[in-house]
């Protein structure tokens, strides 16, 4: 659903078909799972429950959405088929929130939740309840619930649903944080207590952990690792950036790493069995396995459109590398790259195959960290192509990783710009 589109009520979505980009259907939506927010916030959609045509149900993540119109529901196609379990901090719609008595704030009558509108937010992929549809009078029969007055208010204008009154102390804590960048929220993790820290990392959604973990010291990492499920921890591996997820399972005892190699996807696996088989201060430790490829008879269009994907860093949606089929690292013959501002400068309709940047060697897999940070130094980059003997793409070294793997140890233990809220945290939770 587009920003600016019709907001969506959930009953409309029950039962409704789930297909793949390929248009084939999947299953059907069950539920939808949310996580309530402090100070009447309107709770954030973390997903769908989806039952496959096996009778499974399984989660699926917002961010896999492309798509909600016509009594469907479209995804990106990548689906984790583990068996759904609600987690503590989640609440689930159809099962938990419909048909629940609340207040209203302005009248302070109770009233019954007859349903729940939901709508993505403008420029971005989270997705939130906004409004409540509820029935006035007190529950009884068929006669009496016909004869009730219904009304929609906004979430904030109803009490009952808050965080505050459940008492659920992490996710008030979590809430707190919300708008901290992925680094801050791992400095404040890293000053609270071990049981505190096993609290707030179990309150977050995977993609969120994911993004923090990267920016944990390795202790911090490994420790909060070890305290989730095998087959959360897991979906929380394949969540990361491959680089960093390969030098976290690097860290683990032999049995532990193979253990959630097992339970991960097998593309996800493989690459992170590639990228530990290289040494760690090489380029080929340091890469990611993810760049953007696209062949020579891409467009300017086509690039643009991957570059704009919200999830890319900047580092990773600086520039573009151009390669034959297959277009999955390893690829086949590495040709060269368009930089975006190159990008900005050609028609739409140009081919990517004509704008090639070429003149820069590639940096080998075995290249010493030293070697790369010279590179990235003499030649004023944030990304660069990591290529093998035979010409292929194995991946993509950013300059973030360079600094990361060339600062001291404990640079993150220096507190750069943590707001008040967040300094408050770091005593209440110690």
């Amino acid at each position: 659903m587009a920003a600016g589109a019709p907001r969506i009520f959930v009953s409309h979505l029950s039962g409704i078909a789930v297909f793949d980009p390929a248009g084939d259907q999947v299953g059907r939506v069950r539920d939808l799972v949310v996580m309530l927010r402090v100070a009447r916030k309107p709770p954030r959609v973390l997903g769908l429950v989806v039952e496959l045509t096996t009778r499974r149900r399984i989660f699926l993540p917002m961010t896999r959405v492309t798509g909600i119109e016509s009594g469907q529901v479209i995804t990106t196609g990548v689906l984790n088929v583990r068996r759904f379990e609600q987690r503590p901090t989640e609440r689930l719609v159809f099962g938990e929130l419909l048909d629940r008595r609340v207040t209203l704030t302005e009248t302070d009558e109770e009233v019954t939740v007859l349903d729940l509108s939901v709508q993505q937010l403008p420029a971005r992929r989270d997705w939130e309840i906004d409004k409540v549809f509820v029935r006035k009078g007190r529950k009884g029969g068929a006669f009496r619930r016909a004869k009730g007055e219904k009304l929609t208010v906004e979430w904030s204008g109803v009490t009952g649903f808050s965080v505050e009154e459940q008492g659920q102390g992490a996710e008030n804590l979590l809430a707190t944080f919300e708008q901290l960048r992925p680094a801050d929220l791992a400095n404040v993790l890293h000053h609270l207590s071990a049981k505190r820290r096993a609290e707030v990392a179990a309150a977050l959604d995977d993609d969120r952990l994911a993004d923090v973990l990267e920016e944990l010291p390795e202790d911090d990492q490994i420790e909060i690792l070890g305290k989730l499920k095998e087959e959360r921890a897991a979906d929380v591996l394949e969540a990361m950036d491959p680089d960093d997820a390969a030098d976290l399972l690097g860290e683990l005892p032999e049995a532990d790493k193979e253990r959630l190699l097992s339970l991960m996807q097998p593309s996800d696996a493989a690459d992170m069995r590639r990228l530990m088989a290289y040494e760690e201060h090489t380029a080929g430790g340091l890469m990611t396995t993810e760049p953007i490829v696209l062949r020579p008879d891409a467009t300017v269009a086509d690039a643009l459109a991957r570059i704009r994907n919200p999830d890319l860093s900047p580092a990773h949606a600086a520039q573009v590398y151009v390669c034959r089929p297959p277009e999955e690292t390893p690829t086949g013959k590495y040709l060269g790259t368009v930089h975006f501002q190159r990008l900005l400068r050609d028609p739409p309709y140009t081919l990517v195959g004509s704008i090639l940047d070429d003149d820069l060697q590639p940096l080998e897999p075995e290249a010493a960290l030293p070697v790369v940070a010279g590179f990235f130094a003499a030649y004023d980059m944030v990304a660069a192509p990591v290529v093998d003997d035979s010409g292929s793409l194995l991946g993509a070294v950013t300059v973030d990783d360079v600094l990361d793997h060339m600062l001291p140890d404990d640079w993150r233990e220096t507190e750069y710009h943590l707001d008040e809220t967040a300094g408050e945290a770091n005593r209440d939770g110690a």
